[in-house]
């Protein structure tokens, strides 16, 4: 979003990207071991038994390929697989790796029992990928050295070391190197009650007075997202800080996020708009992605990639071949009545005509909303 006042990008309240500002504070707040780590519960079972066998046979995990939306736990996950086996861990990612020579100055620097963390790995570049595939089955990658019909290829061993991918786009992963990693696992958001045990762990290391009320109310707004919690968390301290509030109740945290326009379902300003735009200019739709974020005043890839995700996810919007629609979830959340007519219109299996070869520019949407002839 856009900062009227200078222009500036303003980075949405409940968006799923951490700043360096939200890192810091995360840093404080994440669990140091499996035991410590809220929600999972079956990533964190299967991943437990993984790492202690490892332990018991004395040798580096297997590589962990870990996928799901941001905000989950991925990153913290990396770094309790480090304090389980208790190893050093490498941080690297994949738009930071462009040529295979970064990759092999990377492993080739590694300790025997590293653990190295790629995140983003579905970025990283195809020659680095097919290094990478040998160094993950053989811990060896070959060097070239000079150019030409004179080029000579050194091996270079390495020592063992597991690797931890983290990606929010697995099927992005090109088939030989997902089959390369020894267990996968996919984070899933994060249910109502388990928000709340993660609130109240970081309430408590912030060494805040909150009521079971507030923590549920400032979780129903979360999206199903930790990151998104525990910043939440933060800004109704604030509010409580600035109003002189010594303990937060619901009512506090409520007025809170209101202020920070935050809804009750987790909906922020530019979800909003999206949705208001959709109703009141193209009576809900169908419209393509570029027209509706000319409406919004956004880029089409801020509709896309943050307001568009949990608004599909809710019911609220839908996306066909011929444009996005709003569904009758999102007129009543605008306190709108849905017109019989448009009622009507309305596709009967919303999400399932839309697959995503088809919904990528307003030229897909056109040529589908043509009439016939």
């Amino acid at each position: 979003m856009t900062d009227p006042q200078d222009g500036r990008q303003e980075a949405p309240l409940v968006a799923q990207a951490a700043d360096p500002e939200d890192r810091a504070v995360e840093a404080a707040l994440r669990p140091k071991n499996l035991d410590d780590f809220v929600g999972q519960k079956r990533v964190r079972r299967q991943l437990s038994l993984v790492l202690e066998a490892s332990r018991l046979r004395g040798r580096s995990a297997d590589h962990v390929l870990l996928s799901g939306p941001p905000g989950l736990g991925k990153t913290t996950l990396a770094m309790i697989i480090a304090a389980e086996m208790n190893a050093p861990l490498r941080i690297s990612s994949g738009p930071a790796i462009q040529h295979a020579g970064d990759l092999a100055a990377i492993l080739s620097s590694l300790t025997d029992g590293e653990v190295l963390f790629l995140d983003e790995i579905h970025r990283m570049s195809r020659p680095a990928e097919e290094m990478l595939y040998m160094a993950m089955e053989d811990f060896r990658v070959d060097i070239i050295v000079g150019k030409g019909p004179g080029a000579t290829a050194i091996p270079l061993e390495l020592p063992p070391f597991t690797l931890v991918g983290a990606t929010t786009r697995a099927g992005l992963l090109p088939g030989p190197l997902r089959d390369r990693f020894g267990f996968t696992g996919h984070l899933e958001f994060y249910s109502t009650d388990e928000l709340e045990l993660v609130l109240r762990r970081s309430a408590m290391l912030m060494d805040m007075a909150v009521n079971s009320a507030a923590f549920a109310e400032i979780a129903g707004r979360s999206r199903g997202t930790p990151r998104i919690a525990n910043r939440l968390l933060r800004r109704v301290r604030d509010w409580a800080l600035v109003h002189g509030s010594v303990s937060i109740d619901a009512r506090a945290a409520s007025a809170a996020l209101d202020m920070y326009e935050v809804d009750a379902r987790g909906l922020d300003r530019l979800d909003r708009s999206v949705l208001t735009a959709l109703i009141t200019k193209f009576n809900g739709g169908p419209v393509g992605l570029s027209t509706l974020a000319i409406a919004v005043g956004e880029e089409p890839e801020t509709v896309e990639t943050v307001a568009e995700p949990y608004l599909v996810r809710e019911g609220m919007l839908g996306r066909t071949p011929r444009g996005r629609i709003a569904t009758a979830s999102a007129w009543k959340h605008l306190g709108l009545v849905m017109p019989p007519t448009v009622a009507a219109a309305m596709p009967e299996d919303l999400f399932s005509v839309a697959p995503d070869d088809l919904v990528g520019t307003d030229t897909t949407f056109e040529r589908w909303s043509r009439p016939e002839g």
